[in-house]
């Protein structure tokens, strides 16, 4: 029965060993035959946690432009040890994260184009907050963004927005 729920649950997407266990424990799958079969399913390498985290990393990064931070906590939620979710975390440095977060922006404040100035720059600091952002990158990037398309950079919208 363990053998069929862990193959059931790794057919729909990856999973960290945590998660299978905690799926096993759900049914009340004893813990020493749990262990076993999750044993035997990382010796074949079906259940693999740094390459999941890898993965997960790089498509959540690639795809939802979450920053590191986003990242780490979204690893751990799923099991994966502070050790291995470091070791996947250092495929996206820090110009990495700084182009997500710019093309976040411009997505942002393109699609909000026809909105007052002040009420751009707050909902481009949510949504770049929603993906781990600190606000003084998110600063910085919307300033320049909103240069380049000559909005003016003085007044409410900069003092409300960083503050």
């Amino acid at each position: 029965m363990a053998r069929a729920v862990v193959l059931r649950l790794l057919t729909g997407a990856p999973r960290s060993r945590a998660q299978l266990e905690q799926a096993l424990a759900k049914r009340d799958v004893p813990e020493g035959v749990a262990a076993r079969v999750l044993d035997r399913f990382t010796d074949v390498g079906l259940v693999d946690d740094e390459e999941y985290a890898r993965t997960l990393v790089r498509s959540r990064h690639r795809e939802r432009g979450l920053s590191r931070r986003a990242l780490g906590t979204e690893l751990r939620r799923k099991g994966i040890d502070d050790e291995t979710a470091a070791a996947a975390l250092e495929e996206v440095d820090g110009d990495d994260e700084v182009h997500a977060a710019r093309e976040l922006v411009a997505k942002k404040l393109r699609t909000t184009a026809s909105l007052a100035t002040d009420v751009r720059v707050r909902r481009t600091y949510a949504a770049l907050a929603r993906k781990g952002y600190p606000p003084g990158l998110v600063g910085g990037l919307v300033r320049e963004a909103l240069a380049a398309e000559g909005a003016d950079d003085e007044g409410p919208a900069w003092s409300d927005a960083e503050s």
